[in-house]
Formats: C-alpha cells, sequence, structure tokens
C-alpha cells in the first residue's frame, strides 16, 4: 500500500511538478492555490445554508478535489488534462445539489488551461463548452444569474491569463537555456583555441629541444665542444619557447573587449535589463583593452544585482589623447559609499592613469565615466636640413 501511495505521488518528468523542481523551486509553495478552496466553506454562508447534506457531500467530494488537483500536477502532460476535465464534470454533477461545487469548476478550468498545449484556440473552445455545460445545469436547478454570469466570466479570464503567463514562462525558461547552452559554447571554443596554440606553439620547439639534447649525448664523449653547442642551442630554443609561452599566456588571459560588451548584453537581458552599446575601438592597446574589459564586468554585475533598472547604455568615446567610457542606467541611484565592487574600479583606474567619476541622485539613475589616457607615439627626432655644397665661382 505505502508503495502503491509513493508511486502515485511520484511526479511524471514532464508533469508541472517536476518543471517546478527543475527550475530549483519548492513544491509546497505550490499549495498556496489551494487557499482559493476555501469558498468550498463559506459559499453556504452566502445563499444557501449549512446543513448535514452539506456536510456528507462536502466529506466526500473534497478529498476527491485534492486527488484530481494533485493529480493534474504529478501526471504527464499528455493526461493531466484528464484530470482538470475530472473536477469539471464533478462540479457539474454535483450543481443540483451543493453550490459550493462552483470552486471545484474553476480549480478544474485553470488546470486545464495549465496542463493543456500551448495552441490558445483549441483551449478557448473548450473551455466555453465546459462553462455553456455548468451554465446548463446550474440554470436548471435554479441558481441565481449572478452566479450564471460570474462563474464562466471569472474561470475563462482566469484561465486565459494562467496560460499566457505559461507560455511566457516557459520562453524565458528557454531563453535562459540558449544562454546558458552560447556560454557553455564560447567555453568550449576557446578551450580548443587554446588547446591548438599550445599544440603549434610547443610540439616544434619542444621537438626540436628533445633533438637536441639527444644529439649532444651522442656527441659527449667524441666531441665535447659539439655536445656544449648542442645543449647551448637547446637551452636558446627552450629560453626562446618560454617567451612565447609567456606572451601567449597574456594573450589568453586578455579579455577582448567586444567579447565582454556581448557578456554584458547576456548578463543584463537575463536579469530584464535592456543594453545598448557601441562598438569598441579595434585598435586599443592590449593593457588598456584588458583594464577596460574588467571594469566593464563589474559595472554590468553592478546594475544586474543592485540597480534595478530597466534600461541601461555603454557608450566608448576615443579621441587623439583619450578614452571615455560611460556607463548608465535608469535605476535607483543613490549610489553612496564605495563598496567593494567600486573600490576595485578605481584601483583599475588609477592603474591605468585615469580618473573615474559616478553621477547617482537618487531615483534617476546612474552614470559612471572612466577616462583614461592614450599612448602617444614617439616623435622622431627632427634632422637637420643637408645644406647644398657651395660651387666655386671660377674666373676666366
Amino acid at each position: 500500500m505505502l508503495n502503491l501511495l509513493r508511486s502515485w505521488l511520484t511526479p511524471a518528468p514532464d508533469s508541472r511538478v517536476a518543471t517546478i523542481q527543475r527550475q530549483g523551486k519548492s513544491v509546497w509553495a505550490e499549495g498556496v492555490h489551494l487557499l482559493w478552496s476555501v469558498w468550498v466553506f463559506i459559499t453556504p454562508a452566502m445563499g444557501s445554508h449549512y446543513d448535514l447534506k452539506w456536510l456528507l457531500l462536502t466529506l466526500l467530494s473534497y478529498p476527491l478535489f485534492l486527488m484530481l488537483f494533485a493529480k493534474s500536477m504529478l501526471a504527464s502532460r499528455r493526461v493531466a488534462p484528464r484530470y482538470a476535465l475530472g473536477l469539471m464534470v464533478m462540479s457539474i454533477g454535483l450543481a443540483p445539489w451543493y453550490p459550493s461545487g462552483m470552486a471545484y469548476f474553476i480549480y478544474g478550468c485553470v488546470s486545464y488551461s495549465m496542463a493543456s498545449a500551448k495552441r490558445i484556440g483549441p483551449l478557448l473552445l473548450r473551455l466555453l463548452l465546459g462553462n455553456a455545460a455548468y451554465v446548463a445545469m446550474a440554470g436548471s436547478v435554479g441558481y441565481p444569474w449572478q452566479a450564471l454570469v460570474s462563474v464562466p466570466c471569472m474561470t475563462i479570464i482566469i484561465a486565459i491569463i494562467t496560460h499566457v503567463e505559461r507560455i511566457a514562462h516557459e520562453k524565458d525558461v528557454a531563453l535562459k537555456l540558449s544562454q546558458e547552452e552560447v556560454r557553455r559554447l564560447a567555453a568550449t571554443a576557446e578551450r580548443e583555441r587554446i588547446g591548438r596554440d599550445l599544440h603549434d606553439l610547443l610540439g616544434h620547439t619542444l621537438s626540436l629541444i628533445t633533438l637536441k639534447l639527444e644529439l649532444s649525448r651522442k656527441l659527449f664523449d667524441r666531441d665535447t665542444e659539439a655536445a656544449k653547442r648542442e645543449v647551448a642551442e637547446a637551452e636558446r630554443v627552450a629560453r626562446h619557447a618560454l617567451a612565447e609561452v609567456r606572451s601567449a599566456v597574456t594573450g589568453i588571459r586578455a579579455t577582448d573587449l567586444a567579447a565582454e560588451l556581448a557578456a554584458a548584453r547576456l548578463l543584463l537581458e537575463s536579469s530584464r535589463v535592456h543594453l545598448d552599446y557601441v562598438a569598441p575601438p579595434t585598435d586599443l592597446p592590449v593593457e588598456i583593452e584588458r583594464g577596460l574589459s574588467l571594469i566593464l564586468r563589474e559595472a554590468a554585475t553592478n546594475i544586474a544585482r543592485h540597480a534595478q533598472a530597466s534600461r541601461a547604455r555603454i557608450d566608448l568615446e576615443r579621441d587623439a589623447y583619450t578614452l571615455r567610457l560611460r556607463v548608465s542606467d535608469d535605476g535607483r541611484g543613490g549610489v553612496g559609499d564605495d563598496g567593494n565592487g567600486l573600490c576595485g574600479m578605481r584601483e583599475r583606474v588609477r592603474a591605468l592613469g585615469g580618473l573615474l567619476s559616478i553621477e547617482s541622485p537618487r531615483g534617476r539613475g546612474t552614470v559612471l565615466l572612466i577616462t583614461v589616457p592614450l599612448p602617444q607615439p614617439k616623435l622622431l627626432p627632427t634632422a637637420a636640413p643637408i645644406s647644398a655644397p657651395r660651387q666655386q665661382s671660377t674666373s676666366v
């Protein structure tokens, strides 16, 4: 019996409960919807009266209602609408004797909209047919006209709203999954690029060092001077390879500013903040681009976590002497003392020899302005003009 109950309560992989669990939410939080069933116990006080018949029908129907509602959430999407239809049929069947069953009918319509397919046309048609059957039954036994009007309006409106919200939520989940897939593919591509670069960089070099050392070992007893030259050559190749590895690692650690802008858009869009930005210059010095990328990452993180903004913008302006990065949002503003993020940004800007200013009036967003000097090309000394040799005049 216990195993049967456990299997009955096990959610199907495509059920609403399984979807909620995959999203990391509490399943018990969905139980708050059962608060609407209080109308089962309030309805007699608003027209009919509490009697033995109402008590017996409630004792029989309410556990069945709980079972059907639970199965509409635990069952597979293919069969979950059947349990919702079961609630509607039970309510229509109880209508002549049990006005409290109106609450079951509303639950049935809403559960059906949550479990049905994405097409809203067939959903509306079935809801209209169900409400027509309920109105016909309730009208034949003398329900007040207010109930005959309010129940269809309420069920259809709530069902449509929940259906649209479910579709929008599923699209948000799909968008987040696509963003995670983009990040995963980008990380995979970067790892493959690093692997190719290191293979191309070290494969030939290490093979050459190995050959040089093997040759020096063979020459060690016969020609000491030649062996020393081969060892020295191997040392030179190794030092050159070390310099190339350091250069490659510096390039790997350097963050591309364009990639960081794209990552900022992904981060902010997932936080419901629309980001506009202009394309960055392509010929920035590596140190400046790396520092600005890290500053931009911190600024985007602060907007996503704290700004409560709906829009943000990133502008890059450049002239012959300076580069200006401007990050603005329409959030709550009111940035006061520097936190860890702002302190880190100030240190990075200071390391680049630049200035950072913040404008953050409360309720009117925040503007972050970073001004960084650009290195100037060294001018070659101007060579003195060469004078033409003076010709001597000859007299005849």
